[in-house]
């Protein structure tokens, strides 16, 4: 990849507006279409202004430069990924003055020369070898905007790499041009339901007018159409919401300690995502020790006014603990606490992901499938803004590598590490251990609570007669606190799912163990980076696991 300098601007606070166009729009529309373009993107500006405009486009003629135009006029930051050389690119600008026109634009941008996967002499003439390089920069638009901008007739005219293709397979689609069956069936599959195409309508000079055809600009997504006067559909609203949040976040913790030492903006953003899910799984632990607490005093106060005869203000204790618990339950829903704690969880481990592969060189711009495609997919819609998250990062350069041997070897030792001394080996050695005496002691109580309930059980049978009321009433009460106890022990560890994390962390040790074994097997640098590429991809499943386990298992006050 051969790129000038891309601003990076506010990493992970960008809404990205991809561009897939005609060329040959008619000249009588364009006045109009312009309007359209400046409208749909004053929109987005304005319904969600936390986030930074991007505009990725390829400057091809006709509506590429046309939304660049409109995008640059408001301030948008422009990226153009190039499917060819300049040079080799410019044999297609065709119109008086187009060479002059790209030129200007794409120095206002970022320009990315995308991986050439022909050889420089094929790609100087018409025929299938430019077209799959056409397809190449139209399938990097669609993997890494969050809304598809589509100027298009609605037809499907088969043109490899055409318009048509590309809004197809950013709404789920086949992958065109896949040379091997497995890409088409796994793309299908898997679908894409956080993909939103705005589609403008437009006549083309080649093609004929359709009949009936709705000049109405509308919303596309892989399961229905509506006008885009209606509004964005409420699905992926939710989507571009959870960005907000996210940017308004971002803003605040932003400071010392958030990894400012750090030169590649990628890992900067993990830094700072690893700190901010930090402090809201403190604030969620908070809440559900407190919720917890509560309860156990609640079930003491409601033993000692039933069974011990506790004055009637026991009651208002009772009353006032449960009050207490409601309002610190309300406040960590209300802040999202919990669903912060996870979703910036579940973000910064697939950052981290990312950082690593791009500090080992594993550059993804040109293939067709990314890091966030493999990441949360088709779990939760409103998941789709951690996928958005991460197709920003996937736009910034791979930083410089002078080594690539001394790259690897610094990933591996500072990603999987050592047994007990480094890296994921460690952490998830250290986490397990941590969770089974979690898990143990939760055991330990339980068991010891049933016990003790036998045995005043025991003491109640044989010497029933000879205990006074008093004294049956507090071995009774002694009874029922100890239940509680067990319970409420037993409820705080369903909710932080000790049991579950301890086999998923033994099970990423295991993943790291064999990859660690595996790499220092390698013969070469490019079969270690492949093996890091299938570590990340295992890490990204397995997280994707732990952050649907744990959002079903929110803070809530109610029974143990």
């Amino acid at each position: 990849m051969d790129e000038r300098s891309i601003d990076a601007g506010p990493v992970g606070a960008g809404l990205i507006v991809g561009v897939t166009s005609h060329r040959d729009i008619d000249p009588a529309q364009l006045p109009a279409l312009r309007e359209q373009v400046r409208g749909a993107l004053s929109m987005l500006q304005e319904q969600f202004p936390e986030l930074s405009l991007v505009v990725v486009s390829a400057l091809a003629e006709g509506g590429d430069r046309l939304v660049a135009e409109a995008g640059l006029a408001l301030g948008a930051r422009l990226i153009v990924p190039l499917p060819m050389p300049v040079e080799t690119y410019a044999q297609d600008f065709v119109a008086p003055g187009s060479r002059e026109h790209f030129d200007a634009l794409s120095r206002r941008g970022s320009v990315i020369v995308l991986p050439q996967q022909e050889a420089p002499e094929l790609l100087r003439m018409p025929g299938p070898q430019r077209d799959r390089q056409y397809l190449l920069a139209g399938l990097f638009v669609a993997n890494h905007c969050h809304v598809l901008l589509a100027l298009w007739d609605g037809r499907d005219n088969g043109g490899l790499g055409g318009t048509a293709q590309v809004v197809r397979y950013y709404l789920g689609g086949p992958l065109p041009g896949a040379r091997r069956a497995t890409d088409n069936l796994r793309q299908m599959l898997a679908g894409d339901d956080d993909s939103l195409v705005l589609h403008l309508p437009v006549r083309r000079v080649s093609q004929p007018a359709v009949s009936g055809g709705s000049a109405a600009p509308a919303w596309i997504t892989s399961g229905a159409q509506r006008p885009f006067a209606a509004g964005m559909p409420s699905e992926y609203l939710r989507i571009f919401e959870r960005m907000r949040a996210f940017a308004s976040d971002l803003a605040r913790q932003g400071g010392p300690g958030t990894g400012a030492w750090v030169r590649d903006p990628a890992e900067r953003l993990w830094h700072r995502v690893d700190a901010m899910a930090v402090d809201f799984q403190r604030r969620t632990l908070w809440a559900m020790r407190a919720i917890h607490g509560l309860a156990i005093l609640m079930g003491l106060a409601f033993l000692l006014y039933a069974d011990l005869g506790a004055p009637d203000w026991m009651l208002w204790c009772f009353l006032l603990l449960f009050a207490t618990g409601v309002g610190v339950a309300s406040a960590a829903r209300r802040r999202e606490w919990h669903r912060k704690y996870i979703d910036y969880r579940a973000l910064a481990e697939g950052l981290r992901v990312q950082a690593f592969w791009r500090r080992a060189g594993l550059a993804m711009t040109g293939d067709p499938e990314f890091a966030h495609d493999n990441f949360m997919q088709k779990q939760d819609v409103e998941l789709g803004w951690i996928r958005n998250v991460m197709r920003q990062v996937g736009l910034l350069p791979v930083p410089p590598i002078a080594d690539a041997r001394a790259a690897v070897d610094e990933v591996v030792d500072a990603w999987v590490g050592r047994p007990g001394q480094s890296g994921q080996l460690a952490y998830y050695e250290r986490k397990a251990a941590l969770r089974e005496r979690h898990h143990l002691r939760t055991q330990a109580l339980g068991k010891a609570c049933l016990w003790s309930g036998v045995a005043i059980s025991v003491v109640l049978a044989l010497f029933h007669r000879g205990l006074s009321v008093d004294v049956r009433n507090l071995l009774v009460t002694t009874m029922g606190a100890l239940s509680l106890l067990a319970a409420v022990r037993e409820a705080y560890a369903y909710r932080k799912a000790d049991r579950e994390l301890v086999k998923q962390y033994r099970f990423m040790h295991r993943i790291y163990r064999h990859a660690r074994a595996a790499l220092d097997a390698a013969a070469s640098t490019q079969e270690r980076r492949e093996i890091l590429r299938a570590l990340g991809e295992a890490a990204l499943a397995e997280h994707a696991e732990w952050a649907l386990m744990h959002r079903d298992r929110p803070v809530e006050h109610g029974r143990p």
